[in-house]
């Protein structure tokens, strides 16, 4: 895979990044393992996780998912060539400051994470979403002094809007702190709310932009129809998780139209969700796409999008779905 820089770090990655939040829950360790072994021997050597996974596993599960990747990394002896990425800010315990992104807080999650991740410093460090009830400077000052120990090498967000990033980076700036250098926010054909102001202010502030939900949950793989139940095990089951990602995408408009869409990329030899991830990244200033698997053969649709070229009458029926979606209110906080 042609590697592509990570905002301005010097940090090269690739096209591809794996996600890692089925392990877990959906998938046992062995399984997780394969997935691993699959992503890692197709050139997929950027991993990203977070202390609150595995998603719908709730708090009694949370850190499992690290412990199954910090296992993976010791017994093939590869840490120093996996470019490692995980992240804290949800709850992981029963009080008010077992959560948020306070000093107290990141420094004892870093902590946690390093133990579990079986490493002595995490590439890639990142604020899963915003907390309003912190002041940014706290935030950004915590994980600078991370930065300086050597626990963390860079510093990330997810799930920030653009006014949220500017002030972090702003913050960072002004007290010449180590700043967000990424940005992971929810990005598909059928979900493209960054494209107004997130993305021209990466492009702008050179910021990498790291992709989740390429194919939409699992939606954008054509293995859904109207009128279907939803399946067990499946990421729109899983608890509270579940419901979230049902209201993101289970709705016969955006089902039908991904029917349509199944037909056009088999007409073209190629499968759906092998497009929806050429389309994530052929889009200017995209720097990563995050693929998962709850099976290893889930992987060889999404790992071949990052070399496909989508002819010009596909990739125009990719564009003219969002446009043809009822717009929905933003919601602020987790997005």
């Amino acid at each position: 895979m042609k590697l592509r820089p990570l905002g301005k770090t010097g940090v090269r990655v690739p096209p591809l990044c794996l996600g890692t939040m089925t392990f877990g829950m959906q998938c046992d360790k062995e399984t997780s393992f394969a997935i691993m072994d699959k992503a890692f021997e197709a050139g997929v050597d950027f991993f990203d996780s977070a202390d609150g996974y595995p998603l719908g596993g709730g708090a009694e599960r949370a850190g499992r998912t690290e412990k199954i990747i910090g296992k993976w990394m010791k017994d093939r002896g590869i840490r120093d060539k996996v470019f490692l990425a995980t992240k804290c800010r949800v709850p992981m315990g029963p009080t008010a400051n077992d959560q948020g992104l306070s000093r107290f807080n990141i420094q004892r999650r870093v902590e946690d994470s390093l133990k579990r991740l079986k490493t002595d410093v995490i590439d890639l460090y990142q604020a899963h979403f915003f907390d309003p009830h912190t002041p940014i400077e706290e935030t950004v000052r915590a994980y600078d002094d991370l930065v300086r120990d050597g626990k963390i090498r860079y510093v990330g967000c997810s799930n920030y809007p653009a006014w949220r990033l500017m002030d972090a980076l702003s913050a960072s700036e002004r007290l010449g702190l180590a700043r967000y250098e990424t940005v992971q926010p929810r990005y598909n054909l059928l979900y493209r709310d960054i494209e107004t102001e997130l993305l021209p202010l990466c492009r702008d502030k050179d910021v990498g932009v790291i992709v989740y939900n390429p194919i939409a949950g699992g939606m954008l793989s054509g293995r859904y129809t109207a009128g279907q139940e939803v399946e067990e095990g499946s990421r729109f089951s899983l608890p509270q998780a579940g419901a979230v990602y049902q209201q993101r995408y289970w709705q016969e408009e955006k089902i039908q139209m991904i029917a349509g869409l199944n037909e056009a990329a088999q007409s073209e030899g190629y499968s759906l969700a092998s497009v929806a991830v050429a389309w994530v990244l052929r889009q200017q200033g995209i720097t990563s796409a995050i693929i998962g698997a709850s099976r290893p053969d889930q992987l060889d649709a999404t790992i071949a999008g990052a070399e496909l070229t989508l002819s010009d009458e596909l990739a125009a029926l990719c564009d003219a779905v969002w446009w043809q979606l009822p717009r929905v209110p933003v919601q602020d906080g987790y997005r």
